[in-house]
């Protein structure tokens, strides 16, 4: 996508991240009206306090996505260990969907990793997200089943691994 800006998010940008996360997450039937896990992602507040979020904008800076970035051993960290970057909660406008801006938050993870001499990107997914399941494993994510878990009952997660090439 020609007029996709990655960047670090800004705090102006806060409010458009949670909305379009709850939004992204909502859409998907993956939290409901009043969910615990919808309130977390709505924090966007907290995420950038304790993470760090990327967002895609357009040319005009209107937010499309967002991703937050994490550490080993930082609060929102899942299943990160020493050398290893976790994102999660990727989420992007319906509007924006099918352009290439999950993919470029992605990419923009891993560049990250990279640039930071890490050996690998971890995150969690739900057993239900197929389409973002496409996308991991079309970029060279692989599954990582001894690190699936299950954070509540009823919720199961599925770990990815993506190693950095030689």
């Amino acid at each position: 996508m020609a007029d996709l800006i990655i960047r670090p998010a800004r705090e102006a940008d806060l409010p458009a991240v949670g909305a379009i996360t709850v939004e992204a997450y909502r859409a998907d039937g993956y939290v409901g009206e009043h969910d615990d896990y919808a309130r977390k992602l709505a924090d966007s507040t907290s995420r950038f306090r304790d993470a760090e979020i990327l967002v895609a904008a357009d040319d005009s800076g209107a937010v499309l996505g967002s991703v937050t970035v994490v550490h080993p051993g930082t609060p929102y960290a899942e299943i990160s260990r020493p050398g290893e970057l976790e994102f999660r909660m990727l989420s992007v406008t319906a509007a924006a969907r099918g352009r290439g801006v999950g993919e470029a938050l992605v990419r923009a993870v891993i560049d990250r990793a990279r640039a930071a001499g890490l050996d690998r990107v971890v995150l969690s997914s739900s057993e239900k997200m197929l389409a973002a399941h496409r996308l991991y494993e079309r970029l060279g994510f692989t599954r990582l089943p001894e690190r699936d878990w299950t954070p509540l009952p009823g919720v199961q997660l599925m770990a990815y691994a993506y190693g950095m090439p030689l």
